[in-house]
């Protein structure tokens, strides 16, 4: 009889061991500071990547001129020798991300990588005298203009049409000035 009033005793010291413990670890959560906002993305300053892409890209290397301070652009990227590949993202203002992907990759391949598997709507919109078709998909939506000269632009991201029309209105494709000497 000994024997079980002490394992008694030892699960019961077990089972008051643990409600403590959960207690301490209840109270450290409680006062612990919990940061549930986004994290700040940091701007890009990307007119060094643009003017040397411009530079060394076959195609007219696009990018936003006259979008208001609140649309962020928060990454940047050009790979000459990936399909002279040209990469811009924005946090728009409502927090989605929004992006501008251009490439002389085969369409088929380059538009399902951008989008993300998206896919082809036969819807098509106007923009600037270009006409854009749209793709919808799981994780990202997309506007999509194939250019005769063999590219590809792809405005992309989780942000609405709305917002993926605004950048694709928004986008310039001058050529670098020349430099003053």
């Amino acid at each position: 009889m000994a024997g079980t009033n002490s394992t008694q005793k030892s699960a019961r010291d077990m089972v008051l061991s643990l409600g403590l413990i959960l207690l301490a670890a209840g109270v450290i959560w409680l006062f612990s500071p919990h940061d549930e906002s986004e994290p700040d993305l940091q701007r890009v300053d990307y007119r060094v990547d643009l003017l040397t892409a411009r530079r060394a890209a076959s195609y007219p290397v696009a990018a936003p001129e006259g979008l208001p301070e609140e649309w962020k652009p928060t990454s940047v990227r050009y790979r000459g020798k990936d399909f002279e590949s040209w990469h811009l993202g924005y946090r728009a203002p409502d927090g989605q991300y929004v992006a501008v992907e251009q490439s002389t990759e085969k369409p088929v391949v380059f538009i399902e990588d951008a989008t993300q598997g998206a896919e082809k709507t036969g819807t098509t919109q106007q923009i600037d005298g270009r006409t854009w078709t749209r793709y919808e998909g799981d994780h990202y939506d997309a506007l999509v203009h194939e250019d005769p000269e063999g590219s590809t632009t792809v405005v992309t991201g989780t942000a609405s049409f709305d917002q993926l029309t605004r950048m694709a209105e928004a986008l310039r494709v001058e050529p670098a000035a020349p430099a003053s000497g």
